[in-house]
């Protein structure tokens, strides 16, 4: 897809910022502005209110409506976010370095940010000069476009988290710390005296409750 197309526009969303372990995924959809309707008739909405099974069937109709595009953010790029209070920075640089992929008209962004008019601000300014951004919040339920970026990042970030289940040979759960199976298996790791693992956010609430990490700032796992 040309990065002059005219008329193209982009929705950026994210996946796992709340999550114990893994990555957070950025996601993206790109579409010709009269496509975004088709989005919605391929069921794009917000990606928590479809079932794994519907999301993956969404998903592979995004990509024959659109250009599909992901960043990953590691759980170390994030912890050195959280040390110096800068999370949403960080994710505000992600979804930017994604915007720039494609150079669209216009993007929808789901703000993370309290101030969406902040967000956007920040995202704009790492997306370039031409690029007019609209941050919301959960503008996943108000833009089918973001809808169908936030199914993107969720189903990317799944796969991430099946991949690492599959190298470390256990269930380790969503990832998420209001999951048994990943509190279960978090904390049998840390306080079997395994090495710091690297797909653990040592940055987080429920890992500083399980064994004392150096002094930092910490983040509560759905503190926004």
């Amino acid at each position: 897809m040309p990065a002059a197309e005219e008329g193209l526009v982009v929705g950026v969303d994210e996946a796992g910022r709340g999550a114990w372990i893994g990555p957070l995924i950025v996601g993206a959809v790109a579409v010709a502005s009269r496509g975004v309707d088709r989005l919605r008739e391929a069921g794009a909405r917000d990606s928590k209110e479809l079932s794994p099974a519907r999301r993956q069937e969404v998903y592979e109709r995004i990509g024959q409506l659109g250009a599909i595009r992901s960043i990953e953010l590691s759980p170390a790029e994030i912890d050195r976010s959280v040390a110096r209070g800068r999370l949403n920075e960080l994710e505000a640089r992600a979804f930017g370095a994604i915007l720039r992929e494609f150079s669209p008209a216009r993007a929808f962004v789901d703000a993370c940010d309290a101030d969406p008019r902040r967000f956007a601000r920040r995202v704009s300014a790492e997306a370039g000069p031409g690029v007019r951004v609209v941050s919301r919040h959960h503008a996943d339920r108000t833009y089918p476009l973001v809808g169908a970026a936030s199914i993107v990042a969720k189903v990317r970030r799944d796969r991430a988290i099946v991949e690492l289940a599959a190298r470390l040979g256990c269930d380790i759960g969503s990832g998420y710390p209001s999951d048994a199976r990943t509190v279960k298996f978090v904390t049998e790791h840390v306080r079997g005296g395994a090495a710091r693992p690297a797909w653990l956010r040592e940055s987080w609430a429920p890992t500083q409750r399980i064994i004392p990490v150096p002094p930092t700032r910490t983040l509560d796992a759905f503190e926004r």
